[in-house]
């Protein structure tokens, strides 16, 4: 004659498996947490201005990531899903206090361009900063625009790693950066060689 388990039993496997699964959630968490939370923050830093409001804003996002990880893991791309959702908490940091993202670090942004108008003589930069509002012209690009020419010219992170944090194609990122130098170049009427049709 065949034993069943007793109900008493059977509740501590559910129990165990349970446990086991939380555990497993946690440990992917802590994993994602650990591999993005450093950019996060110097991203975060470049849009609030100081690293304490910055942790508050990453530590907001982390701990809604964290409630509904199972959620956020049956997501498309969980990248995607936790970078709009840091964009989110950043922007609900900026808006209770009457704030528009701030462009910290001028040697940083003045290093950017360099890279990002290389055909301009670099004693003109001072120039396109202080009279044709060049870093006006970058908060002006579209969001995700904005996002890719932060990540990889201002914080010096490779295109691999940026459509990686991001969540999106490699093509795609190397296609904002392509149009996020077409508008600044018209933007700040910089000549930077032949014009491309735009996508």
């Amino acid at each position: 004659m065949m034993a069943f388990p007793s109900p008493r039993t059977r509740g501590k496997g559910v129990r165990a498996r349970r446990g086991a699964r939380r555990k497993l959630l946690g440990l992917t968490f802590d994993a994602f947490h650990d591999y993005h939370r450093r950019l996060w923050m110097r991203y975060a830093h470049t849009q609030v201005g100081s690293r304490p409001a910055a942790e508050t804003v990453v530590d907001a996002a982390c701990a809604r990531l964290k409630s509904d990880w199972k959620y956020v893991l049956a997501q498309e791309s969980v990248p995607r899903y936790a970078w709009s959702l840091l964009k989110e908490e950043i922007h609900r940091w900026l808006d209770e206090r009457g704030l528009e993202p701030l462009l910290v670090g001028t040697a940083a942004f003045h290093a950017a361009i360099g890279k990002l108008l290389p055909h301009e003589p670099r004693d003109e930069f001072a120039v396109l900063e202080g009279e044709l509002g060049l870093y006006g012209a970058i908060a002006c690009l579209p969001e995700r625009q904005y996002d890719v020419i932060v990540l990889r010219f201002v914080l010096g992170m490779d295109e691999e790693h940026v459509a990686e944090y991001l969540g999106i194609e490699l093509a795609t990122v190397r296609s904002h950066v392509r149009h996020a130098r077409r508008r600044l170049a018209r933007e700040l009427n910089i000549n930077t060689g032949p014009t491309e049709t735009e996508d």
